[in-house]
């Protein structure tokens, strides 16, 4: 996230120079190096827990989901095993009806191991084929209850654990933006974005499915960078790639390792780039759009919006770049 630097600096340069006309008693203000260091290394740091955030929220999500299926499986397994024991209930009041001994029915309906009872009956033979059936499948479906029942809790801890972990790096995020918050308004760099831009038209070299790619993410310039963001009104930057290449009729992953990951098999040598192809920093804290012609776009960071900059300005070694 650390592309277009020129606009964090001319802030700089300009509260440097307010400074120089105040009160000789006044605190220190920082110096070019030691301001941009210092918010280097903030963005840096929050590339990563944004990231992990971004991780651990997709596990959440995953997780959740299994819960959700699973619980709903086992409440209709529990449905079926209440209509099949109102059915045994029946044939036991049948049978007695008919002369049979309703004493053993009674313990059958009411055990909580219905198959010792139902191994016994099968050595009798007094049972139609019908009865059998039903019988079976009121053995097969109570025996799968708690199995059901076990799995569906086990994702619901599963999930719980995930929210845990989302809330906790949600709290460090936090802390970090107000940090990045402070710093940039003191330098007169803080950029609040709008969060309904209409953008700008892409009118590079791409064609395509690569064209619809930049059509879709130049058309988001100018709204903010939010952790975590997936549109339409705030973007992160794997947020902002994955919406975009969706555009173009390609499922990415979430995150900007997952999407690294991905494309393990898709990469490109930085001297070959081609628009649409995504460029990724070092540390894989930050994922770009090569919009051709010398040109990226991107989610930088808290306090900034999404932006189309040249990629010489980009002040870090890249890690590589992917073709979707």
């Amino acid at each position: 996230m650390r592309f277009g630097r020129v606009p964090v600096a001319a802030g700089i340069a300009f509260g440097l120079v307010l400074s120089s006309t105040g009160a000789a008693t006044a605190d220190p203000k920082p110096t070019l190096s030691q301001a941009k260091a210092k918010l280097e290394k903030l963005n840096d740091k929050a590339d990563k827990v944004v990231d992990r955030y971004n991780t651990a929220t997709e596990r959440y999500d995953k997780a959740k989901s299994t819960y959700v299926k699973l619980n709903d499986g086992y409440k209709r397994k529990l449905e079926t095993v209440a209509d099949l024991h109102e059915q045994v209930v029946n044939m036991a009041v049948d049978t007695y009806r008919l002369g049979g001994d309703l004493t053993t029915w009674r313990g059958f309906v009411s055990a909580d191991q219905p198959e010792n009872f139902l191994a016994r009956m099968a050595l009798t033979g007094q049972m139609s084929q019908e009865r059998a059936e039903k019988l079976a499948a009121f053995d097969r479906e109570n025996r799968g209850l708690k199995a059901e029942r076990d799995k569906a809790q086990d994702a619901l801890e599963a999930a719980d654990k995930e929210r845990d972990e989302v809330e906790k790096e949600r709290s460090e995020i936090r802390k970090l933006i107000a940090e990045q918050k402070k710093l940039l308004k003191k330098l007169g760099a803080y950029n609040p974005g709008n969060p309904n831009s209409v953008g700008m038209k892409y009118t590079g070299p791409a064609s395509g499915n690569a064209a619809a790619v930049l059509q879709f993410a130049f058309a988001q310039v100018g709204k903010p960078y939010v952790y975590g963001g997936t549109g339409p009104g705030g973007w992160d930057c794997s947020g902002l790639t994955q919406a975009a290449w969706r555009a173009g009729g390609v499922s990415l992953p979430r995150t900007t390792w997952q999407q690294w990951a991905w494309g393990a098999a898709r990469k490109v040598p930085i001297e070959s780039l081609q628009p649409g192809d995504l460029i990724f920093s070092e540390g894989l804290g930050h994922v770009s759009i090569y919009a051709g012609n010398g040109q990226i776009v991107h989610a930088p960071q808290t306090g900034d919006v999404v932006k189309v900059v040249k990629l010489s300005a980009y002040g870090r070694r890249l890690m590589g770049a992917i073709r979707p």
